[in-house]
């Protein structure tokens, strides 16, 4: 089965929500010593992102 691919397009500010609650989301799991290794890849796929400039 394919992987589907999604883009979503964020301003500057939603960007750094978007990794602020992921960094928030992945140190609760760390806390619970829960596994983090995909969390881990989104957070760097947020962080990693090409900015669109308009």
């Amino acid at each position: 089965m394919k992987k589907r691919k999604f883009k979503i397009y964020l301003t500057p500010a939603e960007n750094s929500i978007v990794i602020q609650s992921l960094n928030h989301l992945r140190n609760t799991m760390l806390r619970e010593n829960r596994d983090t290794d995909c969390l881990d890849e989104l957070l760097l796929k947020a962080m990693c992102a090409p900015v669109k400039k308009m």
